[in-house]
């Protein structure tokens, strides 16, 4: 007989393993969409790149600080 601790944590085991496999394909995504330039040509940015560049840095520094407890987050 399987316990009820058991079932749950096999329960979170799998949505974690779930969770990390999605943060692992949008890291790759990311990764491969700054490997060329976030789908802009060098010779033609402008300042609205600028800002959405350095708006999803604030999202991923946001992210960062909570993972290694930085920032905002630090102890």
């Amino acid at each position: 007989m399987t316990s009820r601790r058991t079932t749950d944590n096999a329960k979170a085991l799998d949505a974690f393993i779930a969770a990390k496999a999605e943060i692992d394909a949008m890291l790759a995504r990311l990764a491969a969409l700054s490997a060329d330039h976030f789908a802009t040509n060098p010779d033609e940015i402008h300042w609205g790149h600028v800002g959405t560049l350095n708006h999803y840095r604030a999202k991923l520094r946001e992210i960062t600080d909570s993972a290694f407890r930085e920032g905002e987050y630090a102890a």
